[in-house]
């Protein structure tokens, strides 16, 4: 759960849609870097549009960052932009249209077909909070810089005291 917190709520859609520009701060941004693992979020910008869908709603939109993580190659810190889309659908608690509760056992799951919609604990969307977890999923889990290459060449494998003997003997023969 994100410190940075852009509510809007479910009853606000009634008048219609709602675009929203979202940009933290220097400070939030800070925040946000050490929650996602990363040495800084120079930049993030993002602009959703809320809109009513079934008894919940639907958000959409886009996000810019530009992040600053470690090479796992040569330890060497270096940034990237990202970009990415967000699209999600919630439904209040209670909801017809929420997805059903599986009773345990096998899930069967259609990658083609849209995620099922979030169930909300409350009568707010948190669109900050949505923002930083599609941007979590954008983040590369193994960040190598740009031209960066690994290059190993293993020590010379030791000889095995077998193969000593067998040169020892062979030379004594």
């Amino acid at each position: 759960m994100s410190a940075w917190k852009h509510t809007v709520r479910l009853a606000d859609l009634a008048r219609g849609p709602v675009s929203v520009t979202l940009e933290p701060d220097a400070e939030t941004r800070a925040v946000l870097a050490k929650e996602l693992g990363l040495e800084s979020l120079p930049a993030l910008t993002a602009r959703l549009t809320v809109r009513p869908w079934l008894d919940g709603a639907e958000i959409n939109g886009r996000f810019k960052a530009r992040v600053e993580q470690i090479c796992g190659v040569t330890l060497d810190p270096f940034e990237s932009e990202l970009d990415g889309d967000v699209a999600v659908r919630a439904v209040p608690t209670g909801s017809p249209n929420a997805p059903a509760e599986s009773a345990g056992g096998e899930v069967e799951m259609d990658l083609d077909a849209p995620d099922p919609p979030d169930v909300l604990a409350t009568d707010e969307l948190d669109l900050a909070g949505y923002l930083v977890e599609h941007l979590a999923l954008e983040i590369d889990p193994f960040p190598r810089k740009p031209g960066a290459e690994f290059d190993y060449t293993p020590d010379a494998p030791e000889e095995s005291p077998f193969a000593v003997l067998k040169r020892l003997k062979d030379d004594g023969a």
